[in-house]
């Protein structure tokens, strides 16, 4: 076989293989971590408080558990296309040189330039660094409010009934925020005909 063939096959096995763990993540459905001492245990509200924030954190737990899987999907696909699109940017420069008539060089060259166009309209097109953004902003703009509410109640207000008000309505925010993030992060069809118009053209085709 010649080397430029073997090259090639072997790029592409490593391609697909190193796509495994991104594939898990995408199937796998993260767990959320036990929520700790929380409002059931807080020295600051009334019984009646408590049931109110245990509710809802049991109705937002969902939310938080999908929002936690896409950060870890989006994650995944990131540093996924990273790492085969930077190496891929720097090889193929390295390689033109050596490409010559009569070999299979050009084959190679091609496919490593068309793999890494591929990356980059998928990347772009499914705006997996925005929507990872996103997802990780409002996983941890949540958490933080949440422990602020636990820990120092008064920021939120000077009486119980407004505290707990006060929180709700950020909490509110917070998953407004996310919504609004995912709808502007969907690609749409002119976006994706434009990224496949983009790749043809680095292609040469």
């Amino acid at each position: 076989m010649d080397n430029w063939i073997l090259a090639t096959v072997i790029y592409l096995s490593v391609l697909v293989i190193s796509f495994y763990p991104a594939l898990m993540a995408i199937r796998k459905k993260v767990e959320l971590a036990p929520p700790g001492d929380a409002f059931q245990e807080s020295p600051h509200f009334s019984d009646e408080s408590k049931h109110a924030l245990i509710q809802h954190y049991s109705r937002i737990r969902g939310t938080l558990g999908y929002w936690k899987n896409k950060a870890a999907m989006y994650k995944s696909l990131h540093y996924y296309m990273l790492i085969w699109t930077i190496p891929s940017a720097v090889l193929i420069p390295t390689l033109t040189p050596f490409v010559a008539d009569g070999n299979n060089s050009k084959v190679t060259v091609t496919v490593i330039s068309a793999v890494t166009a591929i990356l980059l309209a998928f990347h772009r097109g499914l705006k997996v660094e925005d929507n990872l953004k996103a997802y990780r902003h409002g996983e941890s703009e949540f958490y933080d409010l949440y422990r602020r509410m636990l820990d120092r109640p008064e920021l939120f207000g000077g009486s119980e009934k407004e505290q707990i008000i006060n929180y709700f309505d950020e909490v509110e925010r917070i998953r407004r925020f996310v919504r609004n993030a995912e709808t502007d992060n969907l690609a749409t069809p002119d976006e994706a005909r434009k990224q496949i118009e983009q790749m043809r053209k680095s292609n040469g085709t």
